[in-house]
């Protein structure tokens, strides 16, 4: 069975970033002879403080992700928070994705569907695996014919995760491709003062241990210096970290 493999920084910074990550992930691909899907958002609209920084917006952050694929032959994922956002962004992006936070929003759900394009949904830190037979019968009635399925993890009392890695095996009722969310997994959210704290350390055990519960796919937001990044720094893996953790899903 072939693996998925999805990466890149959590939120569009610059140019320079996006080149960056991506000439690294490109080299992997041709390594490894692996089709890794490049990661980032154009806009963050669930930031903790209202004066987090969120991103270049739709217009100029697809235009960004059009350039990284265009230069690098990388296939695209990024999310969208509203149903008006799926049709422009479907035009450059090859996997929509499914905030966890709206993962029962039909009408988004539905728009996504109807892009034809792969919808990939986060499961929310409020249900189980099983609840999410919902979400994907919502997306497939509206016409989509490839759904994933990611888990992140569920909310533990406050600024806590934990993963219930039974969550894998029950989604792979309702998809074939189940993802693992590696670094959002390891959040705490609202933990750092106006800001998420995470715990990446944990990043590469979180991935081995989805692998045991038969994870078909692997979520990794990387950064060349998570500690200066302007979202979620301390849940990204470093990206000289990257190809060792890879390496590691392979063998």
């Amino acid at each position: 069975m072939s693996v998925t493999f999805i990466a890149g920084p959590c939120v569009i910074e610059s140019a320079e970033l996006l080149d960056t990550v991506a000439a690294e992930i490109a080299r992997i691909n041709k390594t490894y002879g692996l089709d890794i899907i490049f990661k980032s958002s154009f806009d963050k609209a669930n930031r903790t403080s209202l004066k987090s920084f969120r991103g270049p917006g739709l217009e100029k952050g697809v235009q960004m992700l059009a350039d990284i694929k265009e230069k690098y032959g990388l296939r695209i994922l990024t999310d969208i928070h509203e149903a008006w956002q799926a049709e422009p962004v479907s035009e450059v992006a090859d996997v929509l994705q499914i905030p966890a936070f709206l993962c029962r929003q039909t009408d988004l759900l539905v728009a996504a569907a109807k892009t034809g394009r792969t919808v990939n949904i986060k499961k929310a830190q409020f249900l189980s695996g099983k609840d999410m037979q919902y979400p994907v019968e919502k997306t497939q009635a509206a016409g989509a014919t490839e759904v994933w399925l990611t888990e992140r993890g569920n909310s533990f009392g406050y600024n806590n995760f934990v993963v219930d890695f039974r969550n894998i095996p029950d989604m792979l009722q309702f998809s074939p491709t189940v993802i693992m969310d590696c670094t959002h997994s390891v959040q705490r959210p609202g933990a750092g003062n106006g800001f998420t704290g995470g715990d990446r350390q944990f990043i590469p055990a979180m991935a081995l241990a989805a692998k045991a519960f038969g994870a078909t796919g692997y979520f990794f937001e990387t950064h060349p210096d998570p500690s200066a990044a302007l979202s979620d720094g301390t849940n990204m893996l470093p990206l000289d970290q990257f190809e060792g953790v890879v390496r590691s899903l392979l063998d």
